[in-house]
């Protein structure tokens, strides 16, 4: 059965072919960015909007890619005709980041000068302000010399806050979404126990994988199912899950799996057909180097007070991998720094993962934002 659907897209490859050169010291000599775009954009180019994807995301951000897709994409609940991010309003970018592995350069992309293979493990280090320097080419390609809003969440949330940074002349606002201004040292251990599960994996091969067919399959699952928990919270899964059995007789203590368990290895195996280990690895670390203060000697008011845009910064009660406490931080920065900053806390046991999913209060209260914003 095919879905009726508001929006059925189209994926873009735009081609630069100048220099960029890195954060880090490495150049690119050209690049592709893949996206997606939604609803028209007006004749004065002032109703667009960015939208930043996460770790795991990538450009299909809303609708369905053809008229027989079943599942549509990882921002549906609020990208669409009448939602939240309302499509008949706005015209709506998002861009598979440098470095992803949906089509824009990365490390599946074949390396420049060689007759076969791709760059693997040699693709450079890339940061979020060379994904924000790189989409800045994308809006000149599209004719956007402003952004009536730049929106993420989690790691897209940094690019949202880092673009108020860089260019605070063409963002008027800022959606910082269950993120923070940098990882905690907890968090930095959660990516590196991650990405230590794809380096051992027997099939990753140093990154050369690709060119002898393989899959760190086992690494990249496990690597999965690590950060999928850490997108949880306990109570969340208590009242997904409790400690229902799968199969077995736990009386009998034989063949028991419990349904997390389950859930887990199917996330983690279906993660495993559609992600890059390399590029796993590569946006683990962008989130890892992420922390704009440390070029104003570590003060966050200083890195925000050169901003213009207004800013809407939301967190999640029961997300502990960036903590309510985490928003805070930026939004005590932003109050320092007299920038015009709307604030929200949400309720739930989500965690995480909550800013993907359609709570109440949490589309109300963006959803009320979104309607302050002028075209």
């Amino acid at each position: 059965m095919t879905q009726n659907t508001n929006l059925l897209l189209q994926t873009r490859t735009q081609h630069f072919d100048s220099l960029l050169r890195l954060q880090f010291g490495a150049e690119l000599d050209g690049f592709d960015l893949v996206y997606e775009s939604y609803g028209s954009l007006n004749a004065s180019a002032s109703n667009a909007i960015l939208i930043c994807h996460a770790l795991s995301a990538n450009h299909h951000a809303a609708g369905y890619e053809t008229a027989e897709s079943t599942k549509p994409g990882w921002w549906d609940i609020c990208i669409g005709p009448g939602k939240v991010i309302d499509t008949d309003k706005f015209f709506v970018v998002c861009a598979n980041n440098l470095g992803g592995c949906h089509g824009s350069t990365g490390p599946k992309t074949k390396k420049p000068g060689v007759t076969k293979g791709c760059y693997g493990a040699e693709f450079p280090v890339v940061t979020v302000k060379d994904w924000v320097r790189s989409q800045n080419l994308l809006a000149q390609s599209l004719g956007i010399s402003c952004w009536a809003a730049v929106i993420g969440g989690s790691l897209g949330g940094m690019q949202a806050l880092q673009w108020a940074i860089e260019y605070p002349e063409k963002i008027r606002h800022a959606c910082v979404i269950a993120s923070a201004s940098k990882l905690s040292a907890q968090n930095i251990a959660f990516n590196e126990i991650a990405r230590q599960a794809i380096l051992s994996d027997p099939d990753y091969l140093e990154g050369s994988y690709t060119e002898a067919d393989l899959v760190p399959e086992r690494g990249l699952r496990l690597a999965r199912m690590l950060g999928h928990v850490t997108y949880q919270s306990d109570a969340g899964m208590r009242e997904k899950f409790g400690r229902e059995l799968k199969s077995g007789d736990i009386r009998q203590g034989q063949n028991v799996e419990f349904q997390v368990e389950s859930y887990l290895r199917y996330q983690g195996s279906s993660f495993s057909k559609s992600f890059d280990a390399n590029t796993y690895i590569l946006m683990t670390r962008a989130l890892d180097y992420f922390d704009p203060a440390s070029e104003f000697d570590n003060d966050l008011v200083a890195a925000l007070s050169g901003t213009h845009c207004n800013f809407f910064v939301t967190a999640f009660t029961s997300d502990w991998r960036f903590s309510p406490q985490r928003s805070k931080e930026i939004v005590d920065a932003l109050v320092t720094a007299k920038k015009n900053v709307v604030s929200t806390l949400i309720e739930t046991p989500l965690g995480h993962d909550a800013f993907l999913l359609p709570i109440k209060r949490y589309l109300e209260t963006f959803g009320a934002y979104m309607r302050t914003i002028e075209i």
